[in-house]
């Protein structure tokens, strides 16, 4: 096989999913006069779209032309390198050079049509084709042509992701920044999608998240009033509502042991800085205090999967999720004993509201925010549920736009 496949795939020949080169021909004489032909120079290659439709009356009609349907991938066996194919949109002619693929709802046509662009089929017709000028690919090679065949519904999934992937690459192209900068803020575009409740689409059987505050506040050990109900500092999906930070967890701020005491330092125990925070989870603390250093001062040991927020300076804002147990210095705000929320939404949350934790830091000689600030900000609440699809979508896109990054920076 040319390469491994999934097991839900199969390696199938390209003559058996279609009629290759079987389809009708029709004799110039029967062509009618506004009927549609085409040829090679009609193909453009990067976007597969018809540059001109052209009447019969503007080509020579001297020479049999093969019949397509709206929906048949229209394929160029001439000069295979030249990547020229597409979906017709329209029934009409078209030239011999071009060869009309139906392929019988077995594969999606915009599926077919990317596989047949791709490097390994590229590759498959530079070894097949005969002919020095005008190499072309012959009807053997191209019906014995293996075709990795997924099920239908993972073909249109894959189609919508390449659409999207080539709306990104457009977009990169047109605008000014660099590879880098597009991909931060495209990033942050979705995160601001997320928490307005835009990201994913509400399912009305999702327990409303008004149910699950309430079970949240009975809680607490006073009754609290949530968010204030005005100003709101966006729209929300009904199904949503709005609460403070302070009530979906437990919050403490960490401090820093008497360097001066030399037998606090060097142990086991996990002590973190904002230095360590990447906004990723957090697999390397670099310090570490000892059990004398827990005992006898005001550390304060967070449980794995707590959401780490830094407080001061530059890295104001910057997120992380613990994989370990571990301490933090003062200058990190740590949330536990969640309620009510996801720990993986709470810190994708965390990564949107950064330019507000920041423009809440501003105005002194050195910026910061207090676990105080932190706890009673406003945030949006969805539905449990939603929330799960909401961080599952954001890990999808997020990991698409990481791989097109690597596979873009490799082709530069």
């Amino acid at each position: 096989m040319p390469f491994e496949v999934p097991e839900s795939w199969e390696w199938v020949k390209l003559g058996y999913l279609c009629d290759y080169g079987k389809n009708e021909k029709a004799s110039p004489s029967l062509i009618n006069e506004n009927a549609w032909i085409l040829d090679l120079e009609d193909i453009e290659k990067d976007t597969g779209k018809l540059l001109k439709r052209v009447h019969k009356s503007e080509k020579e009609t001297k020479s049999i032309r093969n019949t397509f349907k709206k929906g048949d991938v229209l394929y160029s066996k001439l000069r295979t390198y030249l990547n020229k194919v597409l979906v017709a949109d329209f029934e009409g002619y078209c030239t011999t050079e071009i060869l009309p693929l139906d392929f019988n709802g077995f594969v999606v046509p915009e599926f077919a049509r990317h596989v047949l662009m791709s490097n390994y089929f590229l590759e498959y017709t530079a070894e097949c084709c005969y002919g020095v000028k005008m190499p072309r690919l012959g009807t053997y090679d191209g019906e014995n042509a293996l075709f990795p065949l997924p099920p239908i519904e993972e073909q249109k999934r894959i189609v919508r992701i390449i659409d999207s992937v080539n709306e990104i690459i457009d977009e990169i192209e047109e605008s000014a920044l660099s590879l880098e900068q597009y991909i931060t803020q495209t990033k942050s575009k979705v995160l601001d999608l997320a928490i307005r409740g835009k990201l994913v689409p509400q399912n009305p059987d999702d327990e409303p998240a008004s149910v699950l505050l309430e079970q949240v506040m009975k809680g607490q050990k006073v009754q609290q009033n949530t968010a204030d109900k005005f100003p709101y500092p966006f729209e929300i999906p009904k199904s949503w509502e709005w609460c403070k930070l302070g009530e979906i967890g437990d919050w403490q701020s960490g401090s820093t042991p008497s360097r001066a005491k030399k037998e606090y330092y060097n142990g086991d125990i996990n002590w973190l800085k904002t230095g360590d925070l990447t906004d990723d989870y957090i697999y390397n603390i670099s310090e570490k205090i000892t059990q004398k250093a827990l005992l006898e001062t005001s550390v304060k040991l967070n449980p794995i999967g707590s959401v780490l927020i830094a407080m001061y300076g530059a890295t104001i804002g910057k997120v992380g999720i613990l994989t370990q147990p571990a301490t933090t210095n003062q200058a990190c705000c740590a949330c536990s004993n969640f309620r009510g929320i996801n720990n993986l939404y709470l810190f994708y949350l965390l990564i949107a509201y950064r330019n507000y934790f920041i423009q809440l830091g501003e105005g002194g000689a050195q910026p910061n925010i207090s676990k105080e600030k932190i706890i009673s900000t406003d945030i949006p609440l969805p539905p449990l549920a939603e929330q799960l699809r909401i961080v599952e979508k954001i890990e999808e896109i997020f990991k698409m736009l990481d791989k097109m990054q690597v596979n873009l920076q490799a082709n530069t």
